[in-house]
């Protein structure tokens, strides 16, 4: 989507014609704008030639009057004008916020992986902004200036067509130099944003990490990248704020010209007798006041050329249709032992690399399955494919001898539950975190989780309890605390498939044989696929997978495995040796 011509169309149709009423009504508005400051213009002639030339007593109040009421219009007009785009310009920011979220939510897991969350907030902030300001700010001064522009230029036709002729000239010359300006924002305005997604995602890693920076004393470190980055930031906005301001001393130079041929072509005609000197003064009032539409005319473009900038970078992003999604009559997953099978399954996060090969696995219902092997063996990759994180490239995966492709998506990870070493918790109550596997459920059946899961014990301790705020990412909790709320969580979804991703990784013996009793309640009678880096873990699991290099190297029970895979074998000795 390169053409700035489909960006608009588009931006009309999915945004603004819904609000076609409302911009209609504010167009209005700038017709009565145009009106009044013509008005004021033209009412200088009546107001020169009777006031002042031939001193008429009548007219006295009621050209000041005409004025007052010309200026009043034009003030209330404005008003109503802005206030109007306004409503529609947040109007159509929080529409395109919202179908951006729904997008994103609901986005391929390796879309969101593949870019930094900062820059999609930078998207939904910045870029959103800038788009927002093309609908209010481009559009209604666009209006609002080109309709006084011509108005005023009726005025100046009317006082004297050879001095309007004159004065129209200095127009095109101004728009072209604003167009040369305009896209050369653009350009900078683009580059801006991409830096400025760079920082936004350079931040979160320092709040992320600033323990890490601590410890190892890099604060000085990371001022000088800061500040490398914060300096880039400034040449791209002193960029930005000077090719803007380049638009005002052309403007200024240009009305110069334009001022100084008037005199002197007005000092001509008024010596000829073809101008009066009160419609000169009108003319130059309506030309004086033309000044203001025509450098906000010439500058528009920049505004427009910033706004398409925003919506190149945002509307990919609406439009991105994602891979995994549900087949046409996708049909309700039944789960009755829950059985998964995968066949055959070939599976790769790019071309160059296959993570899966042609892989054939057998997880038995009702029961627990371990995964061992090497670090990028391929068994979280496994994991992440049950609930349809990612599409294989070849085979299939069946759950009770169903396909997951045929399957609804919703139906699909309604049963499935998953506790991994990066518990991800929510800035929110210990109640609000357990209560995401069920909005509905009650106080009850939450302190029942708790209780399962043995976080009550430490739940209990905090005075507001169950009401404790904990914090970005649960960052008042210990490890084992967090843990054991992302276990509560699992145990109040009441899946049918556990799937446990290292979960007792990097604990204490004490608090890893706390959380190993709360997953032996979690798994109970439940189709269990477990990682595990200690073996002493999964030793009673009622099957072993050993997976390396993408390929299932043997399986059966730990005393089958120590006789029948080396490599299981060579695994178990060194962690003995290690004990």
């Amino acid at each position: 989507m390169t053409n700035d011509y489909q960006i608009l169309k588009r931006l009309y149709k999915s945004y603004t014609k819904k609000y076609i009423k409302k911009i209609l009504t504010s167009v209005f508005f700038t017709l009565i704008l145009a009106g009044s400051t013509s008005a004021v213009a033209y009412l200088l002639d009546p107001a020169i030639d009777e006031l002042f030339i031939n001193q008429n007593q009548k007219l006295l109040y009621v050209i000041p009057g005409l004025i007052i009421l010309a200026f009043a219009s034009k003030g209330v007009s404005l008003y109503l004008a802005k206030v109007i785009m306004i409503r529609v310009s947040q109007n159509v920011r929080r529409d395109m916020q919202i179908d951006m979220f729904k997008v994103l939510i609901s986005a391929d897991t390796k879309i969101i992986d593949n870019k930094h969350s900062a820059k999609f907030i930078t998207n939904l902030t910045n870029d959103i902004g800038m788009v927002t300001n093309l609908v209010s700010v481009a559009i209604l001064n666009l209006f609002k200036d080109s309709f006084t522009l011509i108005a005023l230029l009726g005025v100046m036709f009317y006082q004297n067509w050879k001095l309007s002729l004159i004065a129209i000239i200095m127009i095109p010359l101004a728009s072209g130099a604003a167009r040369t300006l305009g896209k050369r924002i653009g350009k900078v305005t683009n580059e801006q944003m991409i830096k400025t997604g760079t920082f936004m995602s350079y931040l979160f890693e320092i709040f992320k990490n600033h323990r890490i920076i601590k410890i190892f004393q890099k604060e000085e470190y990371e001022k000088k990248r800061a500040m490398v980055v914060i300096d880039d930031l400034k040449e791209k906005a002193q960029k930005i704020a000077e090719v803007m301001m380049r638009a005002s001393p052309i403007m200024e130079f240009l009305t110069g010209i334009m001022i100084a041929c008037l005199v002197y072509f007005a000092a001509i005609l008024v010596s000829n007798n073809e101008l009066e000197v009160s419609k000169f003064f009108s003319f130059l009032a309506a030309m004086m006041l033309a000044y203001q539409p025509v450098r906000s005319l010439a500058t528009v473009n920049i505004t427009i050329q910033q706004g398409l900038a925003g919506a190149k970078r945002v509307l990919p992003i609406i439009d991105e249709e994602p891979e995994v999604k549900d087949k046409e009559n996708a049909k309700h997953l039944e789960f009755k032992k829950s059985e998964i099978v995968f066949e055959n399954v070939i599976f790769n996060y790019s071309k160059e690399d296959k993570i899966l090969k042609s892989i054939n696995l057998n997880f038995p219902g009702e029961k627990m399955t371990a995964l061992v092997g090497p670090s990028g063996a391929g068994k979280t990759t496994i994991l992440n494919l049950i609930p349809r994180f990612f599409n294989i490239q070849d085979g299939d995966i069946k759950i009770d001898q169903q396909s997951i492709y045929d399957s609804s998506i919703h139906s699909l990870r309604k049963g499935v539950s998953l506790v991994s070493q990066d518990t991800t918790l929510f800035d929110d109550t210990i109640k609000n975190n357990i209560a995401y596997a069920d909005l509905d459920a009650t106080d009850e059946e939450i302190k029942q989780a708790a209780k399962y899961s043995f976080a009550d014990e430490f739940i209990e301790k905090f005075p507001n309890k169950y009401e404790t705020m904990i914090g970005e990412n649960g960052v008042r909790l210990s490890g084992g605390e967090k843990q054991r709320l992302s276990i509560a969580r699992a145990i109040l979804k009441k899946s049918p498939i556990i799937l446990l991703d290292e979960a007792t990784s990097s604990l204490d013996a004490e608090t890893e044989n706390k959380i190993q009793k709360a997953i032996n309640f979690l798994t109970k009678g439940r189709t269990t696929i477990v990682i595990a880096h200690r073996l002493s873990t999964i030793l009673n699991s009622d099957k072993i997978y050993v997976i390396d290099g993408g390929e299932n190297m043997g399986s059966g029970t730990h005393d089958e495995l120590l006789n029948t895979s080396k490599i299981y074998k060579n695994f178990y000795e060194k962690q003995i040796r290690k004990n």
